[in-house]
């Protein structure tokens, strides 16, 4: 049985929103587009790539999908990440998309359809995603959580638990932290059943 992962860029308020460029996503007015890259170094860029290679699938949610689907097939192949993502199978979750452009991406209608993947693929992993992560995450679909944390806050932006959504989960820790130089921490998590909780504290 293979398992989902959740890799995900997020400040410190939680907001995940256009971490890679200025124009990647301006909804809801959002002005702070490009925020990782005044923290990216070779550690963390090192890190994040281990974990592109061990994948064997990308699943992506629609608004993802199209900016990778417009971006990673025109780089060259002397971009280790483009070689990658161009040649692993990749699932899109969409309701309209029937016959998607990028060469290998088979097209999902549902989350419902996602739990079969694990069937036939050992590392799946959700890039970015938030909508689809939270989705999953409701449907106790995601085995790992791969968070990337900077050192800011925005106070406005696409956050993954917003509004309530999510359901009770524990998670523990998969491998050690990462503290990187520029100040990003890497922290990658596993489920763990239910929360524990009713616990005092002061009775300890």
């Amino acid at each position: 049985m293979g398992t989902i992962s959740v890799d995900l860029f997020i400040t410190l308020d939680g907001v995940y929103q256009a971490p890679g460029g200025p124009d990647e996503d301006r909804e809801g007015g959002f002005e702070y587009g490009g925020w990782q890259g005044a923290y990216f170094d070779d550690e963390s860029g090192e890190v994040i790539g281990a974990g592109i290679d061990r994948m064997d699938a990308l699943l992506l949610g629609r608004k993802t999908y199209d900016i990778f689907a417009g971006f990673w097939p025109n780089r060259g192949d002397d971009d280790p990440i483009a070689v990658t993502f161009n040649a692993l199978p990749k699932f899109v979750v969409s309701r309209s998309m029937t016959d998607p452009a990028w060469q290998g991406t088979t097209a999902l209608s549902d989350v419902t359809e996602v739990a079969a993947l694990k069937d036939r693929f050992d590392d799946i992993h959700v890039v970015g995603s938030g909508d689809l992560a939270r989705s999953l995450l409701e449907a106790d679909l995601v085995d790992r959580l791969n968070l990337y944390l900077y050192p800011l806050t925005f106070g406005t932006g696409k956050r993954l638990f917003a509004d309530g959504r999510g359901v009770p989960a524990a998670f523990r820790l998969a491998e050690p932290p990462r503290a990187f130089p520029k100040g990003a921490i890497a922290l990658f998590y596993e489920r763990a059943g239910a929360p524990v909780t009713g616990i005092d504290i002061s009775e300890g």
